[in-house]
């Protein structure tokens, strides 16, 4: 379980620019779902990326013209016989506001519109916003390409369409006959993306003492042989004090696993974080340990535990997310203090 207003703080970690002015009210307000929160963020950005100006590119327009505009498609105008109207098809770039950007925009508030859990006066706001976007496309919900190349043009856009990538993958779902239909909001696979970004950025932000990224860990080889070694790719890495935490962040609905009445940590999960920490501790210091920090669940036995494993530390820890903020950043400050204090704990 988490709270509404939670998802917000991580969203506001994940993407900063929540933090700004603009949006800082949102996090007063409550909702009773995630996607009426999902609107009232999109609303604030897009209402704050008009005043600034939507985004235009060239588009190649094609029309029948009394004047040369751009390049004359002689052949088109002989077949559609507008010479003899004394008009000449032409193809030209236009600078235009249906961009691909703003489909995908103005395609995720009309899927808000729709969505019986926005509330009516979000709805009312989302309408009013429509009317900016008159002459842009709505596109296929399911063809969108989400690998979009930002520029410093475009930067105000990242937050938006990475919101609109929620709304859409969280709202849809292909049912079997092939139709769209509406699903409860944001899947485990979405979920666990912005869990595990909300964790990495929150110590960047909150604990400048230490140092904090999402680093490869190479493989600890005997000989320069690697081909088709897989990448290690932490979630989450904590050095400071000679001391280095790798945390691997999990986000699943039933976080164990259970055989002939027993309840255990995931096996997979277990063998993935020792991994990186015997590849990682090289030299067998002991200095680096390892955290699999599971988002709490309905779960009546939680994963917990602290294992020493051939010299180093294995934890296994549980964030409460259905509770007051002030106690998530607790729960996470508990964490950042074992890379700063003494011995890992």
């Amino acid at each position: 379980m988490i709270r509404i207003q939670n998802i917000y703080y991580m969203l506001s970690y994940a993407f900063q620019v929540l933090n700004e002015q603009g949006y800082r009210k949102i996090s007063t307000e409550e909702f009773d779902n995630v996607a009426d929160l999902c609107a009232a963020i999109l609303i604030k950005g897009v209402s704050s990326q008009i005043k600034r100006g939507l985004d235009k590119e060239y588009l190649l327009a094609t029309d029948c013209l009394t004047t040369i505009r751009g390049r004359v498609d002689i052949n088109q105008s002989i077949n559609n016989q507008s010479l003899i109207k004394r008009q000449l098809i032409c193809n030209y770039d236009e600078f235009s506001k249906d961009s691909y950007l703003n489909r995908v925009i103005k395609t995720t508030m009309v899927l808000l519109l729709r969505h019986p859990s926005v509330d009516k006066s979000r709805k009312k706001e989302l309408r009013k916003l429509m009317l900016y976007f008159v002459g842009v496309e709505c596109i296929d919900n399911g063809s969108i390409d989400w690998q979009i190349r930002f520029n410093r043009n475009n930067q105000t856009y990242r937050m938006l369409i990475s919101v609109c990538y929620l709304v859409i993958k969280g709202l849809l779902q292909t049912a079997s006959g092939g139709t769209t239909e509406l699903m409860d909001f944001l899947d485990t696979q979405n979920m666990s993306r912005l869990y595990e970004k909300f964790i990495l950025e929150y110590y960047k932000k909150e604990h400048k003492n230490i140092r904090v990224s999402s680093s490869q860990i190479p493989w600890n080889l005997d000989d320069d042989e690697s081909s088709m070694l897989p990448i290690m790719q932490s979630d989450i890495m904590l050095n400071g004090n000679d001391k280095t935490l790798i945390i691997d962040a999990k986000y699943y609905k039933t976080s164990t696993q259970s055989r002939y009445d027993s309840t255990t940590i995931r096996s997979a999960h277990l063998y993935q974080i020792y991994s990186y920490v015997k590849n990682y501790d090289k030299g067998r210091t002991g200095d680096v340990s390892g955290m699999l920090l599971y988002a709490k669940t309905d779960e009546d036995t939680p994963p917990s535990g602290s294992y020493s494993i051939d010299g180093n530390k294995i934890m296994v820890r549980t964030l409460d997310l259905n509770c007051d903020f002030t106690k998530i950043r607790k729960q996470l400050d508990d964490i950042a203090v074992m890379v700063a204090s003494p011995s890992l704990t």
